[in-house]
Order: C-alpha cells, then structure tokens, then sequence
C-alpha cells in the first residue's frame, strides 16, 4: 500500500515546546502505519528553496527531543510564501508571492496534508495557504499567549517560569540595595508574561499594553512605598507598555513593516529618574532567555497534546481548523477564528483584579 505523506513546519519565533508537537505527531502516525511524515526546514524554505531541504522523520529522529528547546526543523520569521526575499543589486529586497508555487510543489510531491507550527502570524498565512486550497492544520505556539480561541499556547509557561525567576532574583538584589529594578519581559501588544510574572514573583509594579500607565500615580504609589520603609521596588514591564497617550516603542525589522519593540523599559526607567527619587534605578531586559531552553513540563504535556490531535485533524481531512484547548478538552477551531482578534489581558479580569487586591500598581 502506497503511504499517505504529511508535512510539518515551524514557523514565526521559536518557543519551548516545539520538538513535543513533532514527538508525538510523529509517534501518533507511527501507529496509524501508512504515512510518512516530512519536515520542511526553516519553515517553508525548506520547500521552497533551492535545492529543497525536507526531512524525513520518524521515531529514531525524534526520540528524545521532546526535552529539547527550539525546533529540530528550524524556523524563521524573514521570509515565507506569500513574501520570499529576494535581493536586488543594490542590496535591498522585493517580496515575491509564491503561494501558488508552493502548493503546486505539495501537490506534486504528494503531500497529502500540512500542518503549520505557528502564532499569529503563522496561522495568518495557513488561512491564507487554506483559502487558496491548501490542505493544511494549525497548531497555536507562542510564548506571547496572545492567539485567540485557545486558552492557552504551549510555550508561555516556560517563558513565565524564566520571567518569574527573574523577579524572584530581583527582589533580593533590590532590597539589598535599595534601588528601583525594572525588568522588560516579552509579550509584544500583549501583557501576559508581565502579569503572571508580576504576580507570581511580587513585583511591585506592572506594565502592560493594555492598561497605559500615569507617572503622576507611578510616584505616589513609590513615595507612599518608601515612607512606609521600603526603600526599593521591583517593576515587570510588558515590551509593548506605554505611558497615557503615548504608543509602544519599537523598531521596522524589514520591508515589510514588522515591528521589533524596544525600549519600553529604558523610556520608563528615563521617566523614573526624571521624578528624582532617592532609589537608583537598574534596568534588565531579559530578552530572548525567555524563548530558549528546556521546556517546563506543563508545555511539554500540552504539546504532546496538540500533536496528536494535529494529526487525528489530518485523519479526519478537517483542513482549515487549528488545534485549540478549551480546558479540559483539546478541540479543533476554524483557523479564521483563531486569527480573528488577538487574545489580550482584559483589564477587568480577575487576575488584574488579584493583582490589584494584592498592591501590585499598574499606574491607572
């Protein structure tokens, strides 16, 4: 019997976690028996280049990784179908829209299915690889947490775990020396991390995009502090953080207008100083220590979930959906869903609420 073939790729930022999906995906159609699973590296430049880099994977090649940071195929967030690079003479580069090439290519192949490891953005182009005829599934990553109609991506645990840790090591040293820590975690317009962080670590102060923050309340909340006898503070700032009627700050990545934002916790720390408070003022940006290492357990398990249910998607041909969970379930959602509206912190939460019944001050 002729075997069914599959295509995997990661794509967008890496995240703890990645490897589990490939594990289990692989090892769930390893029982179905009639299919081979491909892996196109760097997300699709591994179909798309020349020459092409697809790898074949089976149980010997993920046994084990599942421990393992990053993704084994590699992934990128230049370049993709509906915008490969290519570079002019004079060193700047035109987009190219190869989508219809692309899906040519799996079709001749003999790719039966696709299935896309990705965030927002990510599962943005498998709606579009979809609406164009595609057979494709998306499985939601990203430590951001910020993709709708799933309760949680895997990845953000882990990324809260480094987060949490660092506040946790910053209290100390704040304490030690009276002096006012400012720690920028990632998250992009979405305040997450800093929250979880912000509340499971103690910071004193959180940042996040969208709640917009006073100083006039950010200092009387830090001199009522300091005239109780605490000297120093500890403040999770949200990349994407910004000051009442102001807007995040960030930088053009590309031609394609992407975003980098940088500099929410150096602008903030600059508005600090500019108050003359008696504490000094450190700034940390933890950066990409948040994406790497180990994935903590609960990712672990959540991949493994979304792995196999990408592939039972695949079995039951449901193209166009993406893996979700909707505690306690693992389900499966329109990807238009999913990429609908991002997932932000809702101000009247009840975590936001538990942060503020614990003095945690967001400057509102």
């Amino acid at each position: 019997m002729k075997k069914k073939k599959v295509l995997l790729a990661t794509s967008g930022g890496d995240c703890p976690g990645l490897n589990a999906v490939i594990r289990s995906f692989v090892k769930r159609a390893s029982v179905e028996g009639n299919w081979e699973v491909w892996g196109s590296m760097r997300s699709f430049n591994g179909l798309l280049g020349q020459p092409q880099d697809l790898r074949l994977l089976d149980t010997k090649v993920v046994s084990g990784i599942h421990e393992k940071g990053g993704t084994i195929l590699g992934t990128t967030k230049r370049s993709g179908p509906f915008n490969w690079p290519v570079k002019q003479p004079d060193g700047t580069y035109t987009y190219l829209d190869r989508s219809d090439e692309m899906i040519r290519m799996c079709r001749e192949i003999g790719f039966d299915a696709v299935v896309n490891i990705g965030g927002d953005g990510s599962q943005a182009m498998s709606q579009r690889l979809f609406e164009k005829g595609l057979n494709i599934v998306g499985v939601p990553k990203t430590i951001d947490n910020d993709l709708g109609a799933t309760d949680v991506t895997f990845g953000f645990q882990s990324a809260v775990d480094v987060a949490t840790e660092a506040v946790d090591r910053l209290v100390s040293t704040a304490e030690s020396h009276n002096r006012i820590l400012v720690l920028e975690v990632m998250g992009k317009m979405a305040g997450w991390i800093a929250l979880h962080a912000a509340v499971a670590g103690g910071a004193e102060i959180c940042l996040i995009p969208e709640i917009p923050y006073d100083m006039k309340k950010i200092k009387h909340f830090l001199e009522t502090r300091f005239e109780g006898g605490k000297k120093f503070a500890v403040v999770a700032v949200a990349e994407g953080a910004m000051p009442k009627g102001g807007e995040a700050l960030g930088t053009k990545i590309n031609d394609l207008s992407s975003v980098h934002l940088e500099g929410a916790a150096q602008r903030f720390a600059a508005e600090l100083r500019a108050l003359d408070l008696e504490p000094g003022i450190r700034v940390t940006i933890l950066g990409h220590v948040q994406r790497g290492g180990t994935p903590v357990p609960y990712d672990r398990v959540l991949a493994s979930q979304y792995g196999v249910k990408a592939f039972e998607l695949v079995l039951e041909k449901k193209f166009g959906h993406m893996v979700a969970y909707r505690s306690p379930d693992v389900i499966s959602v329109p990807i238009a869903e999913a990429v609908g509206k991002p997932k932000l912190v809702d101000p009247s939460s009840y975590l936001v609420h538990t942060a503020k019944s614990i003095n945690i001050c967001f400057g509102d």
